[in-house]
């Protein structure tokens, strides 16, 4: 799914099917083993998107061998988008729930940690204050954190993404600094950075943490 030119339509991308696509022998064209990103430009549980839904759940049962992430700022609509046989979740799906500041890290993840999901992620981004998510982290396997990219982009402080890292080690989840802001502070100082230097700044942090590894 993506939004069309006018940002109000919601319109299914050219993409849409690839899970599925097959070439003309018969043969699935994206191969086992892939991760495939769902509604990375928008959000999976979008109402307008009700009408399709179903069709992802039903690639994503038939395609057992890829697993599929999406992410959502909309975890409260979760449960009534299910499809019937979700049970305790698909083991191939891998939910990403989006937050940007402690009261949005309340709201959604208090009722993302209730959901029945295989494997959960969270996404602090982009992250607009110091957050505290540490008693949120029981049974999610990663925590994504990025700034905001933009003109006017609000700041991302760097003390803000260690100290989720340090929750994060403390209950063995792994951490990933994703990119920093356009307006990044560090050591109290304020850079202004291009959209390359979001990532190769974040990188050349290397603070990300994989739990399990020395």
């Amino acid at each position: 799914m993506k939004r069309g030119m006018d940002t109000n339509l919601i319109v299914k991308s050219a993409k849409f099917n690839a899970p599925v696509a097959v070439d003309k022998k018969g043969r699935y064209i994206m191969k086992s083993g892939q991760l495939v990103y769902c509604c990375f430009s928008t959000d999976f549980l979008l109402e307008e998107a009700d009408p399709w839904r179903n069709e992802c759940w039903s690639m994503m049962k038939e395609r057992p061998d890829l697993h599929f992430l999406f992410l959502t700022k909309r975890i409260e609509r979760f449960s009534q988008c299910l499809p019937d046989d979700w049970g305790e979740g698909y083991e191939n799906v891998t939910v990403g729930c989006t937050v940007e500041n402690q009261q949005t890290a309340d709201e959604r993840l208090e009722i993302f940690s209730k959901l029945p999901i295989k494997h959960k992620n969270i996404a602090l981004q982009p992250m607009l204050e110091a957050v505290d998510i540490e008693k949120y982290l029981e049974n999610v396997e990663l925590v994504v954190v990025g700034g905001e990219y933009d003109r006017n982009a609000r700041p991302l402080d760097y003390d803000w993404a260690l100290a989720v890292r340090e929750q994060c080690i403390r209950h063995q989840v792994s951490f990933s600094f994703r990119q920093c802001g356009t307006n990044f502070i560090q050591n109290g100082k304020l850079r202004r950075l291009n959209y390359g230097m979001l990532f190769k700044c974040a990188r050349e942090s290397n603070i990300d943490y994989q739990a399990g590894r020395e």
